[in-house]
């Protein structure tokens, strides 16, 4: 990934962007429950919600956009990397941004069965502080709490 361009989400690329995340999504292997909004949806969510809010990256190869990361306040709310390029450093990028970015500490949501994304943030120093059955979420799917550097809701070491 030698010529990746992180910048911020463009107009132009809510499209591209929603695409990334669809495919992310719904590849073969995935370990995440379907999505519940129709593939408009959220373009539409792209469009109308993330771009305004002015918290979203995209990076690109080659100018495609291959993965996309939203800060909500110092929550991590989205990360996605395209399928095939998953493994090659593209996520650890966002990662260190998000990092860059709020410095204090940063904060996630993952669903419980997807162990490759716990091992991943664990990996970049995230600590799981709770699990819950996913009532709170709208895919009503257990899912886990991790978070990173002096985020309020990190538990002290002893």
């Amino acid at each position: 990934m030698s010529d990746l361009l992180i910048r911020p989400l463009e107009p132009y690329d809510t499209e591209e962007a929603a695409a990334v995340w669809w495919r992310s999504r719904h590849a073969v292997g995935s370990q995440l429950p379907p999505a519940i909004h129709t593939e408009t949806e959220v373009r539409k969510w792209f469009a109308d919600v993330l771009l305004p809010d002015g918290q979203s990256w995209v990076a690109l190869d080659d100018g495609q956009i291959i993965a996309v990361l939203t800060l909500d306040g110092d929550d991590l709310d989205q990360l996605y990397v395209a399928p095939d390029l998953a493994g090659q450093g593209v996520g650890s990028a966002l990662v260190d941004l998000a990092k860059d970015l709020r410095p204090g500490g940063l904060a996630l949501w993952t669903f419980q069965s997807n162990t490759r994304a716990q091992a991943f943030y664990r990996h970049h120093g995230f600590t799981e502080v709770r699990r819950t059955d996913g009532s709170a979420n709208e895919e009503r799917v257990p899912d886990v709490r991790m978070v990173w550097g002096g985020h309020p809701e990190a538990v002290p070491q002893r």
